[in-house]
């Protein structure tokens, strides 16, 4: 089989049912591939290794501060083919469940008890079966012109952004793009410019555009409203990236369990081809198998081509060589869906609308919160601004992560710090995707901690020792802490965190430790230490 047949395994693999009794060896001798290669693609995923659970309950963060754990042990109860995990991308509709492919929203365990035993019952009375998630993507009422995506505005299949980017030709566009400031808003803030120029320069001609909706940072679910809402936007910001860099094939991956918003992508793909808007330029569409670390772009693209999804060792950077060793432009839904808007209503306006840097950001915000969702306000606003629109804390804030859990977390005393990729850095944090989670006074800090080190922990890879060990070391090290062993558990965090930080391949090992050094700094006594200085020997 050759290279590109390979990407094949994975959705064969998903018909075959997953991992189950036989599959490996059929979808082996119908490829081609060795049966052990297609074993380890398969068992590397957790949908496709685990398909004997039809129901997942997540136990993230904002789900088990939801009530998560009572719907777990009611479907255990129940005898149901039920496992945990995290997380699903579902943060504001806390607890969420996934049912098969389709994810459940607000499930509580009375849902469980009327489904009497059988997991294809079990429903919520929030489930999207028709159309978008009941999100807020507020605040409601405010201009249409100071919105970058307006995902409350209508889809405009007119193409009026590509038919001007054509006009504008190469540099044209590069130097648009290049004006308005416009920041990746997966997570990294890279400058898009220099991805698409870089990709431009190249002198290999068959290049690819891939827009990364693997969503899965704790937190985070802004992709999924974007892809729900304006599927418009996110073709032709692709379009136009693809007919910049000279790409033809554009390949969207959104993460296995995006079933609705798959349909909806899917629908719009097909409207814009039948139209012939997009001449020339082919979607198409993979669904990612159920791992987190696929979110770094070159773990994506390791799962595109049908291997296990763990990050490459760069240089060579994907916009040298990616996705089948071609100059590949990667991009997060985000940060491609804000490039028509760009073209339409030109570089300073886009510019204008953040505070300090460029354009307006969708925050996320779960937790306790009044009213959790995605919402589109200025980049560089405060979380007493994000909350307000929200509808107002729940309690006593008493912590916050401001980027999911990679950005660790903050005290209430950081409340007026902008949202900011560089305030936050500023701050020994990051901004990350914008998934924000906010704690009142209830919760254990300590607890907190441990479930997100539970969670990067889980999702390593384990391809890098730094990664693969230090993840383990740090969770149980709170655990032993917690059990009463405080003698030394503590005590080679920094060290750890360092180790993590310098020789990890990606940004999963780099990012691990946060959780735990940022707590120990900030709040000291939740370990048991003074205030005046954490037992890792971070001044707090």
């Amino acid at each position: 089989m050759s290279g590109k047949g390979r990407a094949e395994i994975p959705q064969r693999l998903q018909d075959e049912g997953g991992l189950v009794p036989g599959a490996a060896r059929r979808v082996a001798r119908a490829t081609g591939i060795p049966e052990a290669e297609v074993y380890g693609v398969g068992s590397f995923f957790h949908l496709l290794a685990d398909s004997e659970h039809k129901l997942r309950v997540c136990t993230g963060l904002s789900c088990r501060m939801a009530g998560a754990d009572g719907v777990l042990e009611t479907a255990r109860s129940a005898g149901m083919p039920v496992t945990e995990c995290t997380c699903l991308a579902g943060c504001d509709v806390a607890p969420a469940v996934l049912r098969d492919r389709r994810v459940l929203p607000s499930v509580h365990p009375d849902d469980i008890r009327r489904a009497e035993g059988d997991w294809q019952r079990v429903t919520s009375s929030q489930e999207p079966v028709d159309g978008p998630w009941r999100g807020y993507v507020g605040p409601e009422g405010a201009d249409p012109e100071q919105r970058v995506l307006d995902l409350h505005g209508p889809r405009d299949f007119s193409g009026a952004a590509y038919q001007r980017a054509l006009a504008l030709g190469l540099d044209g566009v590069l130097e648009l793009v290049e004006a308005s400031g416009l920041q990746g808003r997966g997570g990294a803030g890279f400058p898009a410019h220099i991805k698409w120029r870089s990709v431009a320069n190249q002198a290999e001609t068959e290049r690819y555009v891939v827009l990364n909706a693997d969503e899965g940072e704790p937190g985070t679910f802004k992709d999924r409203e974007v892809l729900l809402r304006r599927p418009d936007r996110v073709l032709e910001g692709l379009a136009i990236a693809a007919a910049t860099v000279g790409a033809r094939d554009v390949f969207l991956y959104l993460r296995g369990e995006f079933e609705v918003p798959w349909q909806v992508v899917e629908q719009a793909i097909g409207e814009v081809e039948a139209s012939g808007l997009y001449s020339g330029i082919q979607f198409h569409m993979h669904a990612g198998q159920g791992a987190y670390i696929c979110g770094e772009e070159s773990a994506l693209l390791e799962a595109l081509e049908g291997k296990r999804g763990m990050p490459r060792l760069r240089p060579p950077f994907p916009a040298e060589k990616g996705l089948w060793d071609k100059p590949t432009l990667v991009h997060n839904v985000e940060t491609i869906a804000c490039v028509p808007p760009i073209l339409e209503r030109g570089a300073e306006w886009f510019r204008a609308l953040g505070r300090g840097e460029p354009g307006t950001k969708l925050y996320c915000v779960s937790g306790h919160v009044c009213r959790p969702g995605t919402y589109e306000l200025p980049l560089g606003v405060t979380l007493d601004e994000l909350v307000e629109a929200a509808g107002g804390y729940v309690g006593t804030l008493q912590a916050f992560s401001p980027g999911g859990a990679s950005s660790g977390f903050l005290p209430a005393s950081e409340r007026s710090r902008p949202l900011s990729f560089k305030a936050l850095a500023e701050a020994g944090s990051m901004l990350g995707s914008g998934g924000v989670v906010v704690l009142n006074s209830t919760v254990d800090i300590a607890w907190a901690v441990r479930e997100q080190l539970r969670f990067f922990e889980e999702e390593s890879c384990g391809q890098c020792a730094p990664c693969r060990i230090g993840t383990r070391y740090l969770r149980e090290s709170v655990d032993r802490h917690a059990a009463g062993n405080a003698s030394e558990p503590l005590a080679k965090v920094a060290e750890a965190a360092w180790q993590m930080n310098e020789g990890s391949i990606c940004g999963l090992g780099q990012a691990a430790s946060l959780p735990l050094t940022t707590a120990l700094k900030h709040f000291p006594e939740a370990f048991g230490a003074s205030s005046s200085t954490s037992q890792d020997g971070v001044e707090s």
